[in-house]
């Protein structure tokens, strides 16, 4: 992101205001937009020379490129480390990376390996975008990782095969409500083991905390013109990360439920149908076209319900910070994605 960049004046956070919720979503929206994908070494340089002349005193004011340049830097670079982040785990690529894997554990009629694999596909792509969007001020060891890993594919296996396993035997339900349970059956596998993954992937976060800065005074600017951090860290907060881990797991939730629900409940309903019957090669490119509509819009209102740098009362974290800026007084840390 572009406060990883050298610099003692810094950019406003963002063009919209962040302290609503739509402001959130249409700066997600943008995070999250795939075209960033496609630009080139040479345009991500030109977009940190743009930003460096802002940030250094060069460009006095924001402009419509430097507005484009921030996007790309924002959507690209590691808020704690300013490197890219690896291309298919960034928010931007999120939408592609997962339509494969949802297409591949919505597909109706799965047996046991098909549900396993997919599901281990799916945590590992998890694993991935958990890491690699942490708050990197506390890392985590590579043993670690393994066993978080290993830890969420368990899960989420037992789930799928649990539930794959009781679904059948619930004989007072009629047969298309056990068709439609077992097609949300992947949607409770992935809940409940995509949030235990975020738990899993950065509990080292909760158990030493994260770095927590002093807020901007709000007075100074307008809600969506507050300005990113250059301030120095106020230490370490365990209940800052422990914020900051729970409301990255609630959007993961918050993201899957419409991806998850909606595209298999509009499928059964539509291979009812005498067209779908009569053309049953187009269930899969059907049922891809309704995930990936779903995607591009679940991301951004998902990622929207909480800001990605969380503002909160000092009061709320542990008294060595309360005794640097005051009960009543604000602090940020950065969330993660």
């Amino acid at each position: 992101m572009s406060a990883s960049l050298p610099g003692k004046r810094a950019l406003p956070a963002s063009q919209y205001n962040l302290s609503t919720y739509w402001g959130r979503v249409r700066q997600s929206a943008e995070i999250a937009d795939p075209r960033t994908l496609f630009v080139s070494d040479a345009g991500l340089e030109n977009a940190k020379s743009l930003v460096s002349s802002y940030k250094q005193g060069q460009v006095q004011s924001m402009t419509p490129d430097l507005w484009k340049a921030k996007k790309i830097v924002d959507s690209t670079l590691h808020p704690d480390t300013g490197n890219p982040v690896f291309l298919p785990f960034r928010m931007s690529c999120f939408v592609i990376s997962n339509l494969i894997v949802t297409a591949g554990m919505l597909t109706p009629g799965l047996r046991t390996r098909g549900t396993l694999l997919w599901q281990i596909t799916n945590q590992s792509l998890n694993v991935g975008i958990n890491n690699a969007n942490a708050n990197k001020s506390t890392p985590l060891s590579t043993s670690a990782i393994i066993k978080s890993y290993l830890l969420a594919v368990s899960a989420s296996c037992s789930v799928a095969l649990g539930l794959n396993t009781l679904v059948p035997r619930l004989k007072r339900l009629s047969p298309a409500t056990r068709t439609i349970l077992t097609r949300l059956v992947p949607f409770a596998a992935v809940a409940s083991a995509g949030a235990l993954n975020v738990f899993l992937m950065r509990g080292e976060e909760i158990r030493r905390g994260i770095d927590v800065f002093p807020c901007l005074n709000r007075s100074q600017t307008a809600p969506h013109e507050k300005e990113e951090k250059v301030s120095e860290s106020l230490g370490k907060s365990k209940n800052a990360a422990t914020i900051a881990v729970t409301e990255t797991a609630l959007s993961r939730v918050l993201n899957a439920t419409p991806i998850m629900v909606l595209p298999p409940l509009v499928l059964v309903r539509l291979q009812r149908t005498e067209w779908l019957k009569r053309r049953p090669k187009m269930v899969l490119p059907i049922n891809l076209g309704l995930i990936l509509t779903t995607s591009i819009f679940a991301l951004p209102l998902a990622l929207g319900a909480f800001p990605q740098r969380q503002t909160i009362k000092a009061r709320r974290l542990e008294n060595e910070i309360v005794e640097k800026v005051g009960a009543e007084g604000m602090v940020e840390f950065n969330r993660g994605i």
